[in-house]
């Protein structure tokens, strides 16, 4: 048997003066001398002298400890025991009243519990670690707060890069816009039934056609702009959630050999929603051919509105394909797969961060655009007035000053857009298949996610 911290050996007695061996029965040295009894002959000397009451067969000797408070002072104390091993995830010790955490118990000093000393949970018996930030983002789910935050954080570390690959697309958008505008648009809209109070329900149908008809193509340049500034802006931001850096030329390198296939998928996504509107309106076009346009009127609203919810939910579902293709360096069926399987279960939160973003984005834009607007108005021939009339034509020189305005907008909207849909497609796969692992290796981080007791993730 091995002593044990507060227990002496068998067969021993503190303070007795006698060997182990000895069969005399051990007293403890303090006791006072009036107190003890009577000494008794030795009884393994003469077994059957006179007086003798102790038995020839005696048991062997046992343990024996010192009562509290009766140990030899020339004895050293024994060492405290241990304290336990702490691990991770290990409950602190239990205190008075069985609540862990000391004294405090449940609502002490230490928090919930009294785990730890004051100033939050695990602040005393090693928590949960931070997560590892080595770039933009921690390494884990993200809040929205974060994704946002990740965008805006991108846009101040690499600023030269982010600034240069969003004033080239918006350039190149603009100009594409204005001339749509300036030598299409102003000669085929009719939109004066929409000002029109005694216009009739299918005239002013019709105009609403013509405004929708004519804010198509420009929404769909605006989207075919926001789409490769996403792809140009992909590899900025993932190497920002990495904490590297990268040049606007190796950007361009990195990105060009997937730009066909990103055109391409351009292409399929539009020729999918151009279906899907067609396919909705179809029952008005048949039934205002047929001579019933009060029905033909009414079938095709309710087109509208089935396409513009059909449409944004496909939107919404391959949103992340682009991310997937530039960065996965998929094809276009396989990216608009993985798309698809990323926002399962997650379709609202997708749309309600990008709704968010769009509004944040568009807000601080407008703030810039409004005064463009208003000047190139002013300089118009129809002046500030002629902005509030449904029937006006825009000059050059309106068209010209207000999209100077809205290359600086879209200067502030495209990194937004596009860092928010490059984030949200690292926190869906961070969420779905751990990514978060590959991106610390990537970052050069040892020993993360380690089940080793002792090591910090991300250390």
């Amino acid at each position: 048997m091995k002593d044990t911290p507060g227990w002496a050996s068998p067969g021993s007695a503190p303070s007795d003066g006698q060997e182990p061996g000895a069969s005399h029965p051990a007293e403890p040295a303090a006791r006072p001398a009036g107190d003890r009894p009577a000494e008794q002959p030795d009884a393994s000397a003469n077994p059957q002298s006179p007086g003798t009451k102790w038995s020839k067969e005696q048991p062997p000797p046992g343990q024996w400890s010192a009562p509290a408070g009766l140990q030899n002072p020339a004895q050293p104390p024994p060492p405290p025991p241990p304290p336990p091993a702490q691990h991770w995830g290990a409950y602190p010790p239990a205190g008075p009243g069985g609540h862990p955490g000391g004294p405090a118990g449940r609502g002490g000093p230490g928090g919930y519990g009294g785990y730890g000393p004051p100033g939050g949970w695990g602040a005393g018996w090693g928590g949960p670690p931070p997560a590892a930030k080595p770039g933009v983002i921690p390494l884990r789910p993200l809040g929205v707060g974060e994704i946002l935050d990740g965008a805006v954080a991108t846009m101040r570390a690499h600023w030269r890069t982010v600034l240069g690959i969003s004033l080239t697309v918006a350039i190149v958008t603009e100009v594409f816009i204005v001339l749509l505008q300036g030598l299409i648009l102003n000669d085929a809209t009719d939109t004066a039934a929409l000002g029109d109070p005694s216009a009739t329900a299918d005239e002013q149908l019709n105009a609403m056609g013509d405004a929708m008809r004519a804010s198509g193509p420009v929404l769909l340049i605006s989207l075919i702009g926001t789409v490769v500034a996403t792809a140009l802006l992909t590899t900025v931001t993932s190497r920002a959630v990495l904490g590297k850096t990268v040049t606007l030329k190796e950007a361009w390198r990195d990105a060009r050999p997937q730009l066909p296939r990103l055109f391409g998928l351009i292409f399929l996504l539009m020729l999918i929603a151009a279906g899907i509107v067609l396919v909705c309106l179809l029952p008005g076009i048949l039934a205002s051919a047929a001579g019933n346009s009060d029905g033909g009127a009414a079938l095709k609203a309710f087109g509208i509105l089935g396409s513009i919810v059909l449409v944004l939910w496909l939107l919404i579902r391959f949103c992340l394909a682009s991310p997937a293709l530039m960065l996965e360096k998929q094809g276009i069926k396989k990216a608009l797969g993985r798309s698809a399987k990323l926002t399962r279960g997650s379709w609202w939160r997708v749309f309600g961060i990008q709704l968010l973003a769009l509004l944040i984005a568009n807000i601080i834009a407008m703030i810039v655009v409004v005064p463009f607007a208003l000047l190139g108005a002013a300089l118009s021939d129809g002046g500030i007035s002629g902005m509030v009339e449904a029937s006006s034509d825009y000059g050059w020189t309106y068209l010209i000053v207000s999209g100077i305005g809205s290359v600086i907008g879209s200067m502030i909207t495209f990194p937004i857009a596009a860092g928010v849909i490059v984030l949200l497609y690292i926190d869906q796969r961070i969420r779905r298949e751990a990514l978060d692992l590959d991106l610390a290796r990537a970052a050069g981080l040892q020993d993360y996610g380690s089940p080793t007791p002792g090591a910090t993730p991300g250390s």
